[in-house]
């Protein structure tokens, strides 16, 4: 037990793209009106700093999983995260369920304070799961964005012997929480806020839509970026597993979907996953789980990607960014097993830490945590 501590206090933290871009007043003015601009960085080189033992979030008995941030009208950092219980295996499909954590820094560490949004009525879209948060506030609300499903709750898996209950996986869609305070009451709703498609079956989110990424665009409008499953491949699984663009009017949509992929390589049925999407000095941007293969091994790591209009999306000039490494402030280097669901949290304009979900193997079995990472960011014009 002493060793699985010592190896799950290892990390670092990131969290939001709930920031508006930001405006500078330009000398140029037409007529009598003062024309806005902002300043264009054009690339950025994301890097990590060293992780202090304390921005580390685990509990006992829980796996936890991919946190997002946000800063509270009360000065105290609020962090949403996944959980559900270890002794059934990794079974966030069909157990997970939205918890709350609090801190006096962005950089933890963090204390459980709630459930935002746990299991409700099974005939709801969401009534069995909620997983992978994303928190956004815009003027003074806030918004959690997720995946939610409902199915049997049966457990397919046991510690060491990951399973996937189908039933739950292939009922994933997106829907968002809305709320006035980071303690809630966050107002749930019948319908998810971004659904597959039910006219072509050839669609890529013809199966299921997950894992949502968004952000406040310069018009105001939402960008969301988001995992999306087709038919094209033999079912349950289906595939490819690609991630596709949709833009909402307001927070709570509607939104209209885009039909391209993006992250995507050539002749690669599942390239990338768990995109975090903020916008800054002139550019979308976007850090991302790479996977891909070497024979049959998956290997994962983090990159980047950046867009001039959120909808087409390249990779940037300094695209790779961590191999799932983290070096801890006593200059000790950890190579996570796991080290995704990336989330940047942004103070004051600029991009201070990346939360991330880590686990380490112990006997097989994952043991899952969230950190805070420091990130070193290098500007260039």
């Amino acid at each position: 037990m002493k060793f699985i501590l010592s190896t799950i206090c290892t990390v670092a933290l990131l969290a939001s793209c709930a920031q508006r871009p930001k405006k500078t007043p330009s000398t140029k003015t037409a007529s009598t009106k003062t024309e806005v601009s902002e300043e264009r960085i054009e690339n950025y080189k994301i890097e990590f700093g060293k992780v202090s033992k304390t921005s580390v979030f685990n509990e006992e008995g829980l796996s936890v999983w991919g946190g997002t941030l946000v800063k509270g009208e009360d000065g105290l950092y609020h962090m949403f995260y996944s959980r559900w219980p270890k002794n059934i295996g990794w079974a966030w499909v069909n157990y997970s369920e939205i918890a709350h954590a609090t801190s006096k820094s962005p950089f933890g560490p963090f204390k459980f304070h709630d459930v935002a949004l746990a299991e409700r009525d099974h005939n709801k879209w969401d009534g069995t799961t909620t997983h992978n948060p994303v928190i956004l506030k815009i003027k003074g609300k806030y918004y959690l964005y997720h995946m939610g499903n409902t199915g049997d709750k049966k457990i397919v898996s046991v510690p060491g012997k990951a399973k996937i209950n189908w039933m739950h996986r292939n009922n994933q869609r997106i829907g968002v929480a809305v709320a006035d305070s980071p303690y809630g009451p966050w107002k749930r709703f019948d319908k998810p806020v971004l659904d597959i498609n039910h006219e072509d079956e050839n669609a890529h989110d013809a199966l299921m839509t997950s894992n949502p990424s968004v952000c406040e665009m310069k018009d105001g409008k939402i960008l969301m970026v988001y995992k999306a499953v087709g038919k094209q491949f033999k079912l349950p699984a289906g595939g490819p597993v690609v991630h596709m663009v949709a833009i909402g009017d307001t927070p709570t949509g509607p939104f209209k979907k885009f039909p391209d992929p993006v992250f995507v390589f050539p002749g690669e049925r599942f390239p990338a996953e768990d995109p975090y999407i903020w916008y800054q000095e002139g550019k979308y941007r976007a850090i991302v789980k790479r996977i891909k293969f070497e024979g049959k091994k998956r290997l994962f790591s983090l990159v980047h990607y950046d867009s001039e209009d959120g909808i087409k999306w390249h990779k940037a000039k300094h695209f790779d960014i961590s191999e799932r490494k983290v070096t801890w402030e006593d200059g000790r280097v950890q190579q996570f097993t796991h080290l995704e669901r990336p989330q940047v949290f942004i103070e004051n304009g600029e991009p201070i830490a990346l939360l991330c979900a880590a686990d380490t193997l112990v006997n097989n079995v994952r043991n899952s945590f969230n950190i805070q990472i420091p990130l070193k960011i290098t500007k260039e014009n």
